[in-house]
């Protein structure tokens, strides 16, 4: 029974040796130490009013465990979003003439999670680049003097994340209303916050993600090196969930979060354990 019991603990102490050098290694293949990360995107412990400005439902996603901590710690979120995704893939579940309202609906729940306001736009999904960019400051500009945000998340301006021109065009458009308006007196955004990735994601993704490989720009500056990362472990069972709500764009968060579905979420959530900003000044 003692020897039963000496192989059961050695048995279990592999086990947790093995989760922990799984973690470690995917975080040391993920992350680059010297990037600074913080609990909160913000530091203000009153009500601030955070604005999202995205092309597409499931944009979002992308700092949706940021967005989760700054609900939980009593923010006001507003999510604009300027197209209904309709370009995007049906994931079988629904006709494509149907896919913009679809999606629509899939944001609003997403919203739901998050006690988010949503302002929700009909844009031409991948056709952004044929609206002009004024028309798009124009949106900008009315978003921020309806909803008067402390803080505004976009992508950024050369890159859009992986390449797509719809994340180029309306992070363009909000990084212009921000720098020529920043020093206005009555203009209350206090500072606008791009998604990045760390070098080393970067890395993989181009090794692993096909939408990356597809779309990264070969040549440039590529993405904005982050100034900081903002922890998200405790909040991945609620992103699953604003991905689960999200059901015909499966396809694409597999690209985002690869292996997601394969991985113990005690691990994953741990591996992927941040999101990473870059601040407009």
């Amino acid at each position: 029974m003692k020897q039963v019991a000496i192989v059961i603990l050695v048995v279990v102490l592999a086990v947790i040796f093995l989760l922990a050098f799984l973690m470690l290694w995917g975080r040391f293949m993920l992350h680059n130490s010297e990037i600074p990360v913080k609990n909160q995107l913000i530091e203000e412990t009153s009500p601030q009013t955070i604005m999202t400005f995205f092309s597409h439902p499931d944009d979002e996603i992308a700092v949706g465990g940021t967005l989760l901590s700054l609900k939980e710690a009593g923010h006001k979120i507003i999510l604009v979003c300027l197209t209904k995704g309709e370009a995007g893939p049906t994931g079988g579940l629904v006709e494509k003439e149907v896919l913009g309202e679809t999606r629509a609906k899939e944001l609003q729940e997403v919203a739901s999670i998050l006690d988010a306001k949503l302002e929700l736009f009909d844009f031409p999904d991948s056709g952004l680049i044929e609206i002009p960019l004024d028309t798009l400051k124009q949106v900008a500009i009315e978003m921020i003097e309806k909803h008067q945000p402390d803080y505004i998340i976009s992508y950024d301006n050369k890159v859009g994340l992986y390449g797509h021109p719809d994340h180029v065009m309306t992070s363009k458009a909000m990084e212009e209303v921000f720098l020529e308006n920043g020093e206005r007196e009555r203009f209350p955004v206090k500072k606008l916050f791009q998604l990045t990735l760390s070098p080393k994601q970067i890395q993989i993704a181009l090794k692993i993600a096909p939408g990356f490989q597809r779309n990264y720009p070969k040549e440039g500056p590529g993405l904005p090196v982050p100034d900081f990362a903002v922890k998200t472990t405790p909040y991945f069972e609620t992103l699953v969930k604003m991905i689960e709500a999200h059901a015909t764009q499966q396809e694409v968060f597999r690209d985002l979060l690869p292996y997601r579905e394969e991985t113990p979420s005690f691990i994953y959530s741990r591996i992927f354990d941040r999101e990473y900003f870059a601040e407009v000044r």
